[in-house]
């Protein structure tokens, strides 16, 4: 990896302010970052003589004036956000501004063929900053030496033959999954100017993205919003098992639910659905059967959104999912939602399948700037 150049604090403001800004003007610069204009024109400088700002282009002024426009330069990088999920592995290269530069798609068991492909369509020399990649548990994790692995077998060794396809030396970090769809839905899709709300993701497996004042909260352990972690049932005659909530609540349940179904309704028309999309579809259609199913699950995550509620009052609940985001559960949600708890909104996923690297690909961004500007200190 490309070692970031050690720049002075004002080089350092300069340079973050122009990675979110995409392109400025000096003045424009003096502005945001809250520096005279003189200590700007010398920070441009000493980025554009590292290569991390150039000229590219000129503006009209106030005064009538052609004023420089000045965007990130070759030497500012790029970084890379891997959402390595339960049967995709999806890998977006942004550079520095978030600027999109690659895109792959893969089988989660061909992650590395798909970090590969993303860093080839990367422009060539450019450094690559940081990654960070989204796995569904960050709380179980090893921090031995210098980096970070994920103890569960299940990610560990999808995630191992990934990063052997990454150029030696560039910072992976970990997040979780549906922390980083919760910051695309702040950003880009539902929660657009709420500052506190929560993302609730069904599917497969259960999950909360917690954002209170704009910032994910993530716990101590990094644990924060893992649902499937709640003792269940409470039952004199059943104890409580490591994740039965998640059996109960997620897809694959759902679909055991649609099967005994289908052999106890001799009347049900046409074969059981075998996955949940089916199912939803057949409930469009006004299948009873697969309807009934549809309107307990939403009964269920309901009870689930009043927990979160109880808990949070985030005002705001997100569903989000391979099966949350089907706005057929939201009757449903709301009114077991209002039955238990307090009033509180309840809308559907608008960021969709990519929601996870997309949010990823910010905290990549956010990273990369920081690496870059890490080395400040010198003085002005």
């Amino acid at each position: 990896m490309a070692q970031a150049s050690r720049l002075t604090e004002s080089a350092s403001a300069v340079f973050e302010v122009l990675a979110r800004a995409g392109s400025a003007t000096r003045p424009q610069l003096a502005t945001l970052a809250g520096l005279s204009k003189p200590t700007v024109s010398a920070a441009v400088v000493e980025l554009e003589n590292v290569r991390l700002a150039a000229h590219s282009g000129t503006a009209s002024g106030g005064t009538g004036r052609n004023a420089a426009v000045y965007r990130l330069g070759p030497a500012a990088g790029a970084v890379l956000a891997v959402d390595l999920g339960p049967a995709l592995t999806r890998v977006r290269g942004c550079a520095l501004d978030g600027t999109l530069l690659a895109e792959a798609t893969e089988s989660r068991e061909d992650a590395a063929d798909a970090v590969r492909e993303a860093l080839d369509a990367l422009p060539a020399g450019t450094p690559l900053r940081t990654v960070v990649v989204a796995v569904g548990d960050v709380a179980a994790r090893d921090r031995a030496g210098a980096g970070m692995r994920p103890a569960t077998a299940k990610a560990g060794p999808v995630f191992d033959a990934m990063t052997v396809a990454l150029p030696p030396g560039v910072p992976v970090h970990l997040e979780n999954n549906v922390n980083c769809a919760a910051l695309a839905e702040l950003h880009e899709g539902a929660a657009r100017g709420r500052h506190t709300f929560g993302y609730l993701r069904i599917g497969v497996g259960i999950g909360l993205g917690i954002v209170v004042g704009g910032h994910v909260l993530r716990g101590a352990n990094g644990a924060a919003g893992e649902l499937a972690r709640l003792p269940y049932p409470w039952d004199d005659a059943v104890e409580p098992r490591r994740e039965a909530l998640e059996e109960y609540v997620g897809a694959r349940s759902l679909l055991r639910r649609a099967a005994a179904a289908w052999r106890a309704d001799k009347n049900a028309d046409g074969p059981c659905p075998g996955t949940a999309d089916q199912l939803f579809a057949l409930a469009r259609q006004g299948h009873g059967t697969a309807g009934a199913l549809v309107g307990r699950h939403a009964a269920d995550v309901g009870r689930l959104a009043a927990a979160v509620a109880a808990v949070l009052d985030p005002g705001l609940i997100v569903l989000g999912g391979s099966t949350g985001a089907d706005p057929q559960l939201l009757p449903g949600v709301r009114t077991e939602l209002g039955r238990l708890s307090w009033p509180t909104e309840v809308v559907s996923s608008t960021v969709g399948d990519l929601g996870t690297v997309v949010g990823a690909a910010r905290l990549a961004v956010a990273r990369g700037v920081q690496t870059v500007t890490d080395g400040a200190g010198a003085k002005d």
